[in-house]
């Protein structure tokens, strides 16, 4: 395998974030140099669904290998990228306390609509952190509910139907999320539960998300000490592991952003791509926008392969996975995808939010 094959292969376990309103030029030579398996939106990046749009289209055209992926946290609530004139969704825990499938299922087919209009082939949710610790303060109403049994059924419901529309989905934050105090964009998180309490409650709405197919999981930043004493969830083989071979999952996974300083105070970024990636997750969140922490990230993953630190079947697999998910959701001939203006903010999604916030 030639230097610059390893490095176009490398290159597509990045996604990234960036700055502005349109793709930088730093973006777009780290898709010369190493290729890019997708780029994430933040609301520092839009400006409207017309822009959205344009930046999406541009996107696909960044690499000559597999297009790099589209994606977005457009979850409702509080993490929302995209604002008016997109439609404001309520946070999840409205659909939860509704508990109710089918306006679940609306809620997902609609925010689907709106996403592929503006070209978006990843929604970064659902969230199936249960919220078990009312001081939760970061995942709080991002929340289905506080019963396992409750959020594994909306979130399968969710994820059945942004899949079905075209987007795919991501069921986050394995191993949960939900009985934490510190926000891991802050600090690193203790999840403090045994081995049986975690599979019986926390896993299981990600279980429920597998069963429906979910085309991808994310790793949280958290210490979860019943399964890895030293390491985050994100950098560990175990918990990998659990994903594989009890989840049974094959499907894509992706850590947290590793700007968030449950990772970036302990280690650096460049490191930890390294440790993320060997530990067995199939892709790379860096979001801040810093072209050169992206760039060391992506180096140091090469160097990683040539002194056969991270296996390069390792790679393969993970380019294997990414492969399968974005021939699901890039080229489906059965995907109508409507212009924006008569998607983006419809009627008929404003009803679905006004009766989802009914709940609140």
């Amino acid at each position: 395998m030639s230097p610059r094959a390893i490095r176009h292969q490398v290159g597509q376990l990045l996604v990234a974030g960036f700055d502005g309103t349109s793709l930088p030029v730093e973006l777009r030579a780290i898709a010369r140099e190493f290729s890019l398996g997708g780029i994430i939106f933040f609301a520092r990046n839009v400006e409207s669904p017309e822009q959205v749009a344009e930046v999406s289209s541009d996107a696909r055209r960044l690499t000559r290998e597999t297009p790099p992926g589209i994606s977005v946290d457009q979850e409702g609530g509080r993490v929302a990228r995209f604002r008016r004139p997109f439609t404001e969704w309520p946070p999840m825990l409205s659909l939860g306390r509704a508990g109710d499938e089918d306006l679940a299922r609306r809620f997902a087919r609609a925010l689907a609509a709106e996403l592929t209009a503006v070209g978006v082939t990843l929604d970064f949710a659902p969230v199936l952190d249960i919220l078990t610790n009312p001081q939760n303060s970061v995942i709080g109403d991002r929340a289905l509910g506080d019963e396992a049994a409750l959020v594994g059924r909306l979130g399968a419901a969710i994820t059945e139907e942004l899949q079905r529309a075209g987007v795919a989905a991501c069921g986050k934050h394995f191993p949960g999320h939900g009985d934490t105090i510190a926000d891991s964009h802050h600090d690193l998180p203790l999840v403090e539960h045994a081995p049986d309490r975690l599979r019986a409650v926390e896993f299981e709405p990600f279980r429920a998300a597998v069963r429906a197919g979910v085309a991808s999981l994310m790793v949280a930043h958290v210490l979860v000490p019943a399964f890895d004493e030293t390491r985050p969830s994100s950098l560990s083989p175990v918990i990998l592991r659990l994903i594989r071979q009890e989840l049974g999952f094959d499907g894509v996974v992706f850590t947290d952003d590793l700007d968030m300083r449950a990772i970036a105070d302990r280690r650096s970024i460049p490191e930890a791509a390294v440790e993320a990636i060997a530990a067995g997750c199939d892709a790379v969140l860096i979001c801040s926008g810093r072209s050169d922490i992206q760039v060391a990230a992506l180096e140091a993953l090469v160097h990683a392969v040539e002194e056969e630190r991270v296996p390069y079947a390792r790679i393969e697999d993970a380019l294997r996975r990414q492969r399968l998910m974005k021939e699901r959701f890039l080229a489906r001939p059965d995907i109508q995808r409507l212009d924006w203006r008569t998607v983006v903010g419809r009627e008929s999604h404003a009803a679905v939010a006004a009766e989802m916030a009914q709940f609140l």
